[in-house]
C-alpha cells in the first residue's frame, strides 16, 4: 500500500465479502476519508490524529456509509455526494450533502471516475503518485467476484466501467472488500470473464427450456448457493435483462423465452 493510504476493514452487518468494508484514509494537503462504513477505535484514533478535509462515498449502500455523519460532524469535513445523487445520499444517512462533483473533479488528492453498473452512483476515485492508486469501491473484488442485482443494477454498464477501469491501467486497486489488488489487469479480465461466462450458462439455460429465474439459477450454476441463492437470483436477472436489450432473447419480468 501506498504510504498515503491506511485500511481499515470496518465488520458491517449484511451479506458482504469477508463481513468487513474497507474505509480509507488518504493522507496530504487534504485529507480524505473514503467509505466510512462504522466507527471504530481504530478509526477514531487515525481520525483524530489526522482529521479529514473531505468525505467521499464510492456509492450509497449502507454498508458503505454508516460513520458518515459521525465523522462529519466531528470533523466538519465536507461531505461530498455525485451530481444528481443527492437524494439518495441524503435519504441514505439522513444528512443532506454539503459538496457535490461531476465526472473528473478534483477532490483533494483524489480524481472522480463514475462508474456505474454495480449501483447507479458508483464512482471510483484515482490518486496520482509514482503509482497510480484506483480506490474502486464494489467495481472488483481478489478472489471472489462483484455482486451486480437488485434496484439500480445494470450488468452491461457494470462491464463498460470495469473496461473503463482497465483503461485507466492502475498499478494497484483498494477495493470496497479485501486485500489491495496487485495486479488490477489479471483481476478485471478475471471479472470480466466470469461475468460473460455465466451470461453464456443463462443463455443455454434458458436455449434448453428454463423459464423463470428460479429454474435459470438451477441450470446455470454448479456451486453451492447455499446462504447467497436470493443474490444468485438477482444476478441472474440482471443478466436476462441485459440478454433481452441485445435482443438475444425475451424477457417480461418474470419469464425468459428464445426469440
Amino acid at each position: 500500500m501506498s504510504d498515503r493510504v491506511d485500511r481499515f476493514p470496518v465488520p458491517v452487518d449484511g451479506t458482504v465479502p469477508t463481513g468487513k468494508t474497507n474505509t480509507y484514509l488518504v493522507h496530504g494537503d487534504e485529507p480524505v476519508l473514503v467509505d466510512p462504513a462504522g466507527r471504530t477505535p481504530a478509526l477514531d484514533t487515525a481520525i483524530a490524529d489526522t482529521p479529514p478535509a473531505h468525505i467521499v462515498l464510492t456509492h450509497t449502500h449502507p454498508d458503505h456509509l454508516g460513520g458518515v455523519v459521525a465523522y462529519g460532524m466531528q470533523t466538519d469535513a465536507a461531505i461530498w455526494a455525485l451530481h444528481g445523487a443527492e437524494n439518495a445520499l441524503a435519504a441514505a444517512i439522513d444528512l443532506y450533502p454539503g459538496s457535490t462533483f461531476r465526472d473528473g473533479d478534483r477532490i483533494g488528492p483524489l480524481t472522480a471516475i463514475t462508474t456505474p453498473g454495480h449501483a447507479p452512483d458508483h464512482v471510483a476515485y484515482e490518486l496520482e503518485e509514482e503509482q497510480t492508486a484506483i480506490f474502486c469501491g464494489d467495481l472488483a473484488i481478489e478472489p471472489g467476484s462483484v455482486f451486480v442485482g437488485g434496484q439500480g443494477a445494470d450488468m452491461a454498464v457494470y462491464l463498460r466501467s470495469l473496461r473503463l477501469l482497465a483503461d485507466r491501467d492502475p498499478d494497484v486497486l483498494y477495493p470496497g472488500h479485501g486485500e489491495p489488488i496487485t495486479d488490477p489487469a489479471g483481476t478485471i479480465e478475471r471479472l470480466i470473464r466470469h461475468r460473460l461466462d455465466r451470461e453464456r450458462r443463462i443463455y443455454e439455460a434458458v436455449a434448453d427450456g428454463a423459464r423463470d429465474p428460479d429454474a435459470i439459477v438451477e441450470a446455470a450454476y454448479d456451486t453451492d448457493l447455499a446462504g447467497v441463492r436470493d443474490l444468485a437470483r438477482l444476478s441472474t436477472i440482471a443478466h436476462l435483462e441485459k440478454l433481452a436489450a441485445e435482443g438475444q432473447l425475451a424477457w417480461d419480468g418474470s419469464i425468459a423465452t428464445m426469440l
